[in-house]
């Protein structure tokens, strides 16, 4: 058994824009502003459909009862759904001003606790990153802000660069500018709190959604200032996140090179960021998302010049050895 690779769940946005298919040839559906790829995904409104190997037309969710053992690891619960979601975000525009619950939040709220972590593909000269609250920023000076909707002067703003990683743990206040290709690596979660969205309407033309007394029980307004981890450019190899719910690293390779995956070990995924590698007989091009199960056995071969990630921790055990 080899890699799985699935099918993307494109998502219209009022943010998005078509980068996916000039950077990527994805095909996307026509005359919509696609602003999420949905790359691996087991959620009841979203299931992620294997394209390659045997369970080629398998759910996500179909394999994960089915086949646990074999591509997760014994120990852990099948019912439960796959931990981890992965996307592409093509943020044309700027996202909106929001948070993510902390469990005990999203418990009281009926949400979803969500940490993630954003890696920067690519960025326009002017792009940024909003994360956090400017030094000694306060509660009492948030809220009026709010109410004056002046709240981008008290958010802690970065320039976005390629290669960029930032990790946007839950309680976190951020936004995306416009301007930036991101693969985001999350929880498994679908909640998001707006606390403000530049005045901006959605698809159907109405004001979008806020959830104003949810945001301001979820955000840290001790969070003042986070920086994102630089890309380290003569590395070949730099851990991004590590954290309870992944840990993510950075491969860099200028050319041939291979990578042992053994077997029992964890389940992984494979990230192309650029280039392109083989695994047996599948291949990864850029932007494409694989499994390696926690059974398999192989090897990921560079073909050219290639950047790419890869994600584990997410299963039991936690942090087992790796010969990467």
């Amino acid at each position: 058994m080899s890699i799985l690779k699935f099918k993307p769940i494109y998502q219209e946005r009022v943010w998005g824009g078509r980068k996916l298919e000039e950077k990527m040839g994805r095909s996307l559906p026509a005359n919509k502003t696609i602003g999420e790829s949905w790359e691996v995904v087991d959620r009841p409104e979203a299931q992620s459909i294997a394209t390659n190997g045997p369970w080629e037309g398998k759910t996500l969710r179909d394999l994960v009862k089915m086949e646990g053992d074999y591509l997760f690891g014994p120990g852990n619960d099948h019912q439960q759904p796959f931990p981890v979601l992965v996307k592409w975000l093509d943020c044309c525009e700027r996202l909106s001003l929001q948070v993510h619950p902390p469990a005990e939040a999203a418990q009281r709220f009926g949400g979803e606790p969500k940490t993630e972590n954003w890696y920067v593909a690519e960025a326009t000269a002017e792009a940024k990153l909003l994360v956090g609250l400017q030094q000694g920023v306060t509660r009492k000076d948030f809220e009026k802000a709010l109410r004056e909707e002046t709240l981008e002067a008290l958010v802690h703003r970065i320039p976005s660069r390629a290669g960029d990683s930032l990790l946007v743990r839950s309680g976190r206040l951020h936004a995306i500018d416009g301007g930036n290709l991101i693969l985001e690596i999350q929880q498994n979660s679908d909640t998001t709190y707006r606390v403000f969205d530049w005045g901006r309407v959605g698809l159907d033309g109405a004001p979008r959604d806020l959830h104003v007394e949810q945001s301001m029980s979820c955000i840290d307004f001790k969070d003042f200032e986070p920086e994102p981890i630089r890309d380290d450019i003569a590395s070949s190899e730099q851990c991004l996140a590590d954290c309870d719910e992944f840990r993510i690293r950075r491969f860099r390779f200028p050319g041939a090179r291979k990578l042992n995956f053994p077997a029992n070990e964890q389940p992984s995924l494979i990230h192309m960021i650029s280039g392109g590698a083989t695994f047996g007989n599948d291949t990864l091009t850029s932007g494409e998302t694989a499994l390696v199960p926690f059974a398999a056995e192989g090897q990921l071969e560079m073909v050219r010049p290639s950047v790419f990630l890869v994600t584990d921790g997410f299963f039991s055990p936690k942090r087992a050895p790796s010969n990467l």
